[in-house]
């Protein structure tokens, strides 16, 4: 009698290395949208600052739909929605497009903050002193803005790394992802989290050293 087909196999050094390609992935995906949410946030948290009346009644409300709803409910509508409007987007491009804006949301807020930070004394000062509006945002609004609300944008930062995790539902091949695939084909989940767990832990410890260390500089 043959024996039945045996569809389960160890956990060897390809899958570490499978899962180093996904954690890559997941970097990728991650700094693309963190890198264009963040330009993108900063110009939003100007208009916030700045529009006044404008940005409250158009760009606020906005804000808070891309930061109330769940990442991962506006991630399936965007995936979904964007062949009804011609857009044939893979998931990676679905992924960083819906990031994006999501970590636009969230460091508007930031930058907001600090722009608010920095006084309007000192801001008379700098233009008393013969600088434009836009010499005044450049040299003094934004270099100690961005030191008031560094620690935050690190944050932010972090968070949307690991929410990076949910593209997973778009068939995005990340750490998450190559997690559940690998899970399924070896039955040890224990053990593959725990490897998920530490490149994870990999990608974010680097970064939150470093900034701690830039936050230190600027103190001093």
């Amino acid at each position: 009698m043959q024996s039945g087909i045996n569809v389960f196999t160890s956990f060897g050094t390809n899958d570490i290395w499978f899962m180093a390609q996904a954690a890559w992935r997941t970097l990728m995906i991650s700094a693309v949208s963190i890198a264009l949410g963040t330009l993108l946030g900063v110009i939003c948290g100007w208009l916030l600052h700045e529009g006044r009346i404008l940005a409250a009644v158009l760009l606020a409300p906005l804000l808070d739909a891309f930061r109330s709803v769940p990442l991962i409910i506006q991630l399936v509508l965007f995936y979904n929605f964007a062949p009804i409007i011609g857009l044939n987007l893979d998931p990676f491009a679905s992924g960083v497009i819906v990031l994006t804006l999501y970590t636009a949301a969230l460091v508007a807020n930031v930058a907001q903050g600090g722009m608010q930070a920095v006084g309007v004394p000192m801001r008379r000062a700098a233009r008393s002193l013969g600088m434009s509006y836009w010499q005044d945002l450049r040299y003094v609004v934004f270099p100690i803005g961005a030191r008031a609300v560094f620690p935050s944008w690190v944050g932010v930062a972090l968070g949307v790394m690991k929410d990076s995790a949910l593209v997973s539902v778009l068939g995005y091949v990340e750490l998450l992802r190559a997690s559940q695939i690998l899970i399924t084909r070896t039955q040890e989940p224990l053990l593959i989290i725990s490897i998920a767990g530490a490149f994870y832990f990999a990608l974010s410890y680097p970064i939150s050293r470093y900034a701690a260390k830039v936050e230190k500089r600027w103190v001093q």
